[in-house]
């Protein structure tokens, strides 16, 4: 399926935003706009990464690049960035060498960096459709962004791909495939810093107005738009702000990346405690992931040839398995140190940091595999629930309609406390939301985005209600 070419605002937003975003659009004079929208992560949260699915849904909040090309010469060209908002984002120029490829240095946090993470993606893109492509056009762009930086709504991601689109536009490319389009993003957005999953980048380019997102990883990558059910009352997801700002880049080594080598390591030490072969390598960010270690037990141990085949049913039974086989075999609340991990998986202390802890370093004296594998496995099954009741028969009375809200918002409620109280990712600011909005009679509420902010450092919660604030 192509990217969708658009003609007019209508088609991209919901009718009581039009008014604003034709002014915002009208200010930008230029060759062509690109345009990536932000997204809310309704269910799924950390698992991505560990490549089981999610329901994220688009908002209204996005990234729109105005694109201006220059003519094609001889020698490096140059890209000038330009930020509406030039007080907190630098404008920034930099020369895309005759080779095509940039440098992105992750230990620095620039704006400009996820605007060379999408030039990547494009260029391998580009590469891969044109043999004789070597390197981008110049171009000046100018970029307005909606979706607030650190937020948890996912501003990277949708500038990254707004970033990419243009440069496929910019160098002839007018049909772009989505698939394609997310799978370079999700790759080259790794590179400024942070080990992300697909979720994001998914959610920017997949949604159709008005859906949710059902994303699956495995056995590729797929997308599948889901209607929300026609109710007796109407169905609102509040979006509020913490302003607790998160930034992931900067924690990345004791939080968000720390948290991609534990369950990265609990894979590996659960392989090595049931006896499997050598851990098949997949698309999880350091090469292999908890949904490789699960398909593997029940291919070796069950026999189950392809794991990918079996029901939701029998999936979903397979992960409450896996629930108490990781309370009964990964015992240890306090962690697991480095040397522990080393005997168990039978590897040097140093290889394992080259494999998993090298490339964006991670602060730890012991590894939280048993809460994390808990959370994910736990997670898993909450999100093929919702997507179970997403996709029932409508309810036809009001005590039918009230049951199957309470079903949903329960399901976050759910999601909320292992995100506090196994996974460590939420904040005293977002339980307080959090608690506000069930006291309030949200259904249920929860945290979006990464996690992770400390009282000094806007940050999401959102809350599933039919009660109008």
């Amino acid at each position: 399926m192509e990217v969708p070419t658009k003609t007019t605002l209508s088609e991209i937003y919901p009718e009581d935003a039009l008014k604003r975003q034709t002014k915002r659009w009208q200010t930008l004079v230029t060759t062509f706009e690109e345009w990536s929208p932000g997204r809310v992560n309704i269910i799924g949260e950390h698992i991505d990464y560990s490549l089981f699915e999610v329901i994220p849904m688009a908002i209204t909040a996005d990234v729109l690049l105005a694109v201006s090309v220059h003519p094609l010469e001889e020698g490096p060209s140059t890209i000038h960035l330009t930020n509406i908002n030039p007080q907190k984002f630098e404008s920034k120029s930099f020369d895309i060498p005759d080779t095509g490829d940039v440098h992105i240095d992750s230990s620095a946090l620039e704006w400009s960096n996820y605007f060379k993470s999408g030039l990547m993606g494009a260029t391998e893109l580009l590469r891969k459709k044109q043999k004789d492509f070597k390197q981008s056009v110049g171009m000046d762009i100018l970029a307005d962004g909606k979706v607030p930086s650190g937020g948890g709504l996912s501003s990277s991601a949708a500038f990254v791909c707004a970033s990419a689109l243009a440069v496929m536009k910019a160098n002839g490319v007018d049909e772009v495939d989505k698939k394609e389009l997310v799978e370079v993003a999700i790759v080259s957005e790794r590179a400024v810093g942070v080990n992300s999953g697909g979720m994001d980048q998914s959610a920017s380019v997949f949604p159709l107005q008005g859906s949710a997102l059902y994303v699956s990883f495995v056995p590729e990558l797929s997308a599948k738009n889901v209607a929300f059910p026609e109710l007796k009352s109407p169905l609102t997801f509040v979006i509020a702000q913490s302003f607790v700002q998160a930034d992931k880049h900067t924690t990345g080594p004791v939080c968000y990346n720390l948290r991609v080598v534990e369950v990265t390591l609990a894979a590996l030490v659960f392989s090595k405690i049931f006896g499997l072969k050598e851990l098949p390598s997949d698309a999880g960010p350091l090469g292999v992931s908890l949904r490789g270690f699960q398909d593997s037990y029940m291919q070796q141990k069950e026999g189950i040839h392809d794991n990918h085949t079996v029901s939701k049913s029998d999936f979903q039974d397979q992960l409450q398995d896996l629930v108490q086989k990781v309370d009964q075999y990964l015992p240890q609340e306090e962690g697991y140190t480095r040397q522990q991990i080393s005997e168990i998986i039978g590897e040097d202390i140093s290889s394992i940091e080259e494999k998993y802890m090298k490339k964006f370093p991670v602060r730890a004296e012991r590894f939280k595999l048993r809460q994390r594998a808990m959370h994910v496995f736990g997670e898993a099954i909450r999100v093929l629930r919702f997507m179970e009741l997403l996709s029932a028969p409508p309810p036809q009375t009001e005590k039918e309609n009230t049951e199957l809200l309470q079903a949903l918002g329960e399901l976050m409620n759910d999601t909320q406390d292992s995100c506090r109280d196994i996974y460590e990712n939420s904040c005293s600011e977002l339980d307080e939301l959090c608690n506000l909005a069930r006291a309030a009679g949200s259904y249920g509420s929860r945290l979006t985005g990464a996690g992770w902010v400390s009282v000094r450092t806007p940050k999401i919660v959102e809350l599933f209600s039919t009660n109008e604030c």
